[in-house]
């Protein structure tokens, strides 16, 4: 009896097309992480802007990206793909703009002026200049993954090689920058050494992280290619294709999980101030990366095989679980630990867990979006990656948003901190506590409410199989 040959897909890709992405995402979150997680520093402890100034600035940032993220999605979607595809372009053409924009987000303007009103409007320049043009990176980026294979294995591959680049991406600015933008400026009561921001080192570093980002965009234009042709002339129904995100269960979901992983992820930012004015040990930065990025580092090796075999909602659905059962644990035991010297180890020991539990979401969240993009083509007939990915992408940013001014209130309403006050202060008795409060609290509510969510996620393994083997029929119907 002659032996069924396994069926080879036509746009199958290998190392070199994941290699060549990952590199795409690290040079998004060189410049990204580093902005998301120190800006806000050197706004209340080197600007000395108040906290409310900060609110404001982000605030409006955010209401521009609502025009600003769905313009892009609908010019990237109506562009015309040239010999280097559709998306590809873009990784060459904003390069260079935006690693400049994210350098000048950490220039000193009191070096240059004095006037508090011009500081303020070259804070609002420098931040929302580097906005408008990491979105313009960004949607084209995510979008690409689409085009570069139809290949549910593929994307699955591409999904993960995008969470090493984020990883790398994400871990170089926490683990590398604490190391250059804290200088020492005194001792707590244990002789341990206080540190504080430096406006010298935050700039320096924010020179090294744009250059990074800049060749990092370029490798990953030349190693990588779209092999799903996009239409030559396209037709794009803008409303039609926002209705039907709408009336999507799976994109709902996916948008709402988006607003409060990213939410999370950029309230972390806040820890910041916890391992400074609470556990007067800046060096914490580090060990939490390592405690966050390496569960999902060895997870990387397993996740391809554990979604073909299980499915991407069904490990989110056990991922969040674990993420979310320590973020509750940390809420109610880090307090009563020593602040010193057990606290900071079990506040670590509880990251880990949480960490290990995000990476399934981390590692599969991309390939979850192709999905969700296949699911409105196949539902609708209409395929727009560029517009739902921009809509995504608002809604990431609309998390980052919440965070960041929900967080600065939280910092100053709940907690008291003033950055003119306790910014080279260490620990002071009842500030550090209500920092405490916040970064643990928020965490443990997001995490259970994420957990809900991957359980009513509609995309299951099952579904989905049946689902892509519909649509690849359809497209050959199409094509023919």
């Amino acid at each position: 009896m002659e032996k069924r040959r396994e069926f080879t897909h036509p746009n199958k890709i290998g190392f070199k097309d994941g290699l060549g992405y990952a590199f795409g995402d690290a040079a998004n979150l060189f410049v990204l992480t580093y902005v998301s997680s120190y800006l806000k520093v050197f706004y209340t402890d080197v600007l000395k802007v108040a906290e409310n100034k900060i609110m404001t600035l982000l605030l409006i940032s955010r209401l521009w990206d609502a025009v600003n993220d769905p313009m892009w999605g609908a010019i990237v979607a109506k562009k015309k793909p040239g010999k280097q595809g559709k998306f590809r372009p873009y990784l060459k053409w904003c390069a260079i703009p935006l690693g400049i924009s994210s350098i000048l987000c950490f220039v000193n303007f009191r070096d240059f002026t004095q006037s508090e009103s011009m500081v303020t409007a070259l804070m609002y320049i420098s931040y929302i200049a580097f906005g408008m043009l990491y979105t313009a990176m960004n949607i084209p980026y995510g979008s690409l993954a689409s085009v570069i294979t139809d290949d549910p294995d593929g994307r699955t591959l591409l999904s993960t090689f995008r969470s090493v680049g984020a990883g790398l991406g994400g871990a170089i600015p926490l683990l590398i920058g604490p190391m250059i933008i804290y200088t020492v400026t005194g001792t707590n009561s244990e002789g341990n050494a206080v540190k504080a921001a430096d406006a010298g080192g935050m700039m320096n570093f924010g020179l090294i992280m744009g250059v990074l980002s800049i060749i990092f965009y370029f490798f990953c234009y030349g190693t990588t290619k779209e092999r799903v042709a996009s239409e030559e002339e396209p037709k794009v129904d803008m409303k039609k294709t926002y209705l039907g995100m709408i009336k999507s269960k799976p994109f709902v979901v996916a948008a709402v999980s988006g607003i409060l992983i990213s939410g999370q992820l950029q309230f972390g930012s806040l820890n910041q101030y916890l391992y400074k004015n609470y556990f007067e040990n800046t060096d914490l930065s580090i060990i939490g990366t390592v405690a966050n990025y390496l569960p999902m580092a060895i997870m990387i090796l397993f996740m391809p095989k554990l979604v073909k075999k299980y499915g991407k909602q069904e490990l989110c659905s056990v991922g969040t679980f674990f993420a979310a059962l320590a973020s509750i644990l940390m809420f109610f035991i880090v307090p009563h630990c020593d602040r010193l010297t057990t606290g900071p180890v079990v506040f670590m020991i509880f990251m880990f867990i949480t960490g290990f539990g995000y990476s399934f979401v981390s590692i599969t969240n991309w390939a979850i979006i192709t999905d969700v993009i296949d699911y409105q083509e196949f539902k609708t007939g209409i395929r727009s990656e560029s517009a739902i990915y921009a809509v995504y992408t608002f809604c990431r940013k609309l998390g980052q948003t919440l965070a960041d001014v929900g967080g600065m209130k939280l910092l100053g309403a709940v907690a008291g901190y003033n950055g003119a006050v306790h910014g080279s202060a260490g620990y002071v008795e009842g500030v550090g506590e209500g920092i405490l409060f916040v970064c643990t609290i928020i965490p443990a509510i997001v995490y259970t409410l994420v957990f809900i969510l991957f359980k009513i996620y509609p995309l299951k393994k099952d579904k989905l199989e049946v689902m892509y083997d519909d649509l690849r029929k359809l497209r050959e119907i199409t094509a023919n």
